[in-house]
């Protein structure tokens, strides 16, 4: 049943919209309308800074940010059909909300692939043995600080910059333990060189991966920001390690080997990066293409580990019992004792669906506003006003308060005409610029809860100006070297 206020809510939204409606439906069907100044331009935007309101306050209200976003997209694509249909055009709304979907399936199956082979890695121990080996070797405090923040910033291209950050925070929690001072300026270094690892790798972040995949940069012209990055990371752990203890604490003596089968889905994971890339600068296709084939070569492999270890199961059935023989052989083949057999469809059910839905909601949102009118206005104010250069350092500072999807999809969106080295930066701001605050990265977040109490907001924002600096220096560096 209808709640009575909800048909003159309805209404109310439909009167706005017909007013100063007339001005934007002006023509024929297929025209593309300016619904800025009307109920429904308006109504659109209040929906999604509601929307983003709580995907901001998830930390705090424990509602998970693919929730509000999904819903607002679709009551601004709802907005959006409505003022098309009473103008007498059912097909430029449906033809857009199409386009940007289409972006969504390309981004949501690229990292699916991606996804699930991190997450295979995981399951096979390969992280858990890096983990290992770095925490029983002794390394003095200071010298954790630099290995997790060198480490951080070169696997962060490849792995996404979430799990490189809390694999790495995982070592220093481990290391340092009961020395929050330590604790917290590692993961801040730790936050900032995953970050900055990832702006010169189209499969580093998720932003140079829709540049990538828009054709807007090649995949080796994203190397150029290659040292940006660095200085980026090493101004900020440089003035950080200052203040790190130089002491040793004992050696954990913790082993851990990978499971059967890790190494090679490593080398698989190569070859489908390799594959994507090909296939992307070789025969114009789709990167997704060369992701998703590789996903194939992975559930093949899959089912190769899958009948092993069904076959170890049998064995150590078999001999369970039998005093003196077998079972300690059986067991160390299996890595373990009564281990489960590999299970591909089980490891893609543990990517981050939240994240992916989250994706779509910010995509369909943006894209609405889009279609509404606001990303031009906003592309004249910000690209044509201010220029392009203080405009890409803007969208850098957005990106510590607001996600940096939503900004890189806008500004993909917008598509000002700018040349390589504009897009290169807005790549790298985008990239680095969510490491000013804690809240300004997917990193940083999930930290937050990992080192909960330790590594915190205000722990992050004492460091921010060194952090600042960074940010200001690789601008400088990438508009010296890169500049056109």
């Amino acid at each position: 049943m209808i709640p009575a206020p909800l048909p003159h809510l309805l209404a109310f939204i439909l009167l706005l919209g017909s007013s100063g409606f007339a001005a934007a439906a002006g023509g024929g069907g297929g025209e593309i309308l300016d619904l800025t100044m009307t109920g429904f331009g308006i109504a659109a935007v209040v929906v999604f800074v509601l929307a983003y309101a709580l995907v901001i306050g998830e930390e705090f209200l424990h509602l998970r940010k693919s929730k509000p976003v999904m819903i607002a997209a679709g009551i601004i694509w709802t907005l959006i059909g409505i003022a098309y249909a009473m103008h007498g055009d059912t097909v430029t709304a449906a033809a857009a909300i199409r386009h940007n979907l289409l972006e969504y399936a390309e981004l949501f199956l690229f990292l699916l692939a991606a996804m699930t082979y991190i997450n295979a890695m995981e399951e096979r121990q390969v992280f858990d043995a890096l983990r290992a080996w770095l925490v029983s070797r002794g390394f003095s405090l200071r010298t954790i600080f630099w290995i997790t923040g060198i480490l951080a910033f070169f696997i962060s291209p490849l792995a996404d910059n979430l799990t490189t950050s809390l694999l790495m925070a995982a070592v220093v929690m481990a290391v340092g333990a009961g020395n929050i001072a330590f604790i917290s300026v590692a993961c801040i270094n730790i936050v900032v060189a995953a970050n900055a690892g990832g702006a010169f790798s189209p499969f580093g972040d998720i932003t140079t991966l829709m540049v990538w995949q828009k054709g807007l940069v090649h995949f080796t012209e994203f190397f150029a920001l290659f040292l940006p990055s660095v200085v980026n990371w090493l101004i900020p752990a440089v003035v950080m390690s200052l203040v790190v203890p130089k002491e040793r604490p004992a050696a954990l003596h913790e082993e851990v080997q990978i499971k059967q089968g890790g190494l090679v889905i490593i080398a698989l994971f190569l070859l489908t990066i390799t594959m994507a890339v090909s296939s992307h600068n070789f025969l114009h296709l789709p990167p997704v293409l060369g992701m998703m084939t590789g996903l194939g070569l992975l559930k093949l492999y899959g089912f190769v580990l899958r009948r092993r270890g069904q076959h170890q199961n049998e064995q150590y059935n078999h001999y369970n019992g039998d005093i003196g023989h077998g079972p300690e052989q059986v067991r160390h083949e299996m890595n373990g004792n009564g281990a489960v057999p590999f299970d591909i469809f089980h490891i893609i059910s543990r990517a981050e669906w939240d994240t992916l839905m989250f994706f779509y909601g910010v995509v369909l949102c943006v894209g609405g506003l889009g279609t509404i009118g606001y990303l031009a206005m906003l592309s004249q104010e910000m690209y044509v006003g201010l220029g392009p250069t203080w405009a890409n350092v803007m969208v850098g500072i957005l990106s510590a308060i607001v996600d940096n999807i939503p900004v890189m999809f806008a500004v993909l969106t917008m598509n000002p005409q700018m040349g390589l080295d504009q897009w290169l930066l807005v790549t790298l701001t985008a990239g680095v610029g969510g490491s000013l605050l804690s809240i300004g990265s997917a990193a940083g977040v999930a930290l937050m809860g990992q080192a909960r109490g330790i590594y915190t907001f205000f722990a992050h924002l004492k460091w921010s100006w060194a952090i600042a600096l960074g940010y200001a220096a690789s601008i400088w560096l990438h508009l010296l070297i890169n500049g056109s």
